[in-house]
């Protein structure tokens, strides 16, 4: 029998998907600190980011065979020691890219308009008039110059979207040399346009691009810090859905203040749960709380992706 923690949880959709097959699904969370002492139960280990796969987590869990990332990243796994032991360890990519670059675009939206500032003041009994005047310089994002940051699957998802808003889309990824993007008018199933962007050196999409969308894993220290900054365009939008620690926040601040950069989208942090607060109160930051893949579609894709590698890892040994 398959005994299988979900320790962050898992969609019914995947919960159901495993427990026909009869494997048993523990939702019950187990504190970080107690994990050592109860992993050995365990066939398989399913987390999203709250949970750390340590060493010691590995070492304790003498029955793991899986352990499973419900996400895109990995970097809260110590992924080169659970293989080291046999264990095999995979992720959620295609499940939440679609999700991810939504909210991207949402915080773009947000910032192009200063829809998430001026739903603070109005809100908090500004004077409806001057705020009509103080908010009439938003721009439209039309021909605009979109750089995208990490060309996977997030990355070309957010390059559809923005080839369909019209805008000039520019991408830089080290192990990406170009890809082909396709774009699917819904309305029209049998019509499909196929774009092929090649990728550029990162120096080039710091230097021309209005919009700047961050789609990297956690590497454990800045891409973007003040020297990036500084050779980016006057008044630039930075996006990072990525992971917090990919944008050096002291930097952003000096840069927000300065007028250098014009505004920050966020959804991570270098510090989660408790971001700086001058970052969550600064009125030309759009945030949100590590939401990228909280979709109820996302989600429910999610728990079936991982079901299903599951399934395929132990067959009929069930």
């Amino acid at each position: 029998m398959v005994k299988i923690l979900a320790n962050d949880g898992i969609h019914p959709d995947g919960r159901l998907l495993l427990e026909e097959a009869n494997y048993i699904v523990d939702e019950d969370k187990i504190p970080q600190e107690a994990l050592v002492d109860r992993i050995g139960e365990y066939d398989v280990l399913i987390v999203r980011s709250a949970t750390k796969v340590t060493q010691a987590v590995i070492d304790a869990g003498k029955n793991l065979k899986v352990i499973a990332r419900g996400g895109v990243g990995l970097d809260n796994i110590d992924v080169e020691y659970a293989q080291s032991k046999g264990i095999l360890v995979f992720n959620t990519p295609n499940a939440s890219s679609r999700a991810v670059a939504e909210l991207s675009f949402g915080h773009i939206f947000a910032l192009s308009r200063m829809i998430h500032l001026s739903n603070r003041e109005l809100a908090a009994g500004g004077d409806f008039k001057k705020l009509k005047k103080n908010f009439e310089t938003g721009a439209q994002l039309r021909g605009r110059t979109l750089g995208i940051v990490g060309f996977g699957r997030i990355g070309q998802e957010v390059a559809k979207i923005g080839l369909g808003i019209g805008m000039q889309v520019r991408a830089h990824d080290p192990f990406v040399h170009e890809a082909e993007v396709g774009l699917q008018i819904h309305s029209f199933p049998d019509l499909k346009i196929n774009v092929t962007i090649r990728t550029e050196s990162l120096d080039k999409i710091l230097r021309e691009s209005d919009y700047i969308s961050l789609h990297l894993p956690g590497t454990g220290s800045a891409v973007i810090g003040p020297a990036e900054i500084a050779k980016m365009r006057a008044g630039v939008f930075l996006i990072n859905t990525a992971r917090g620690g990919v944008i050096d926040e002291n930097a952003l601040l000096e840069a927000l203040e300065s007028g250098q950069v014009g505004g920050a989208g966020l959804d991570v942090y270098e510090n989660e749960p408790t971001p700086k607060e001058a970052l969550l109160r600064h009125p030309r930051v759009s945030c949100t709380p590590h939401i990228g893949a909280s979709t109820i579609e996302a989600q429910s894709f999610i728990g079936m992706e991982l079901a299903d590698k599951i399934l395929a890892f132990f067959g009929d040994d069930k």
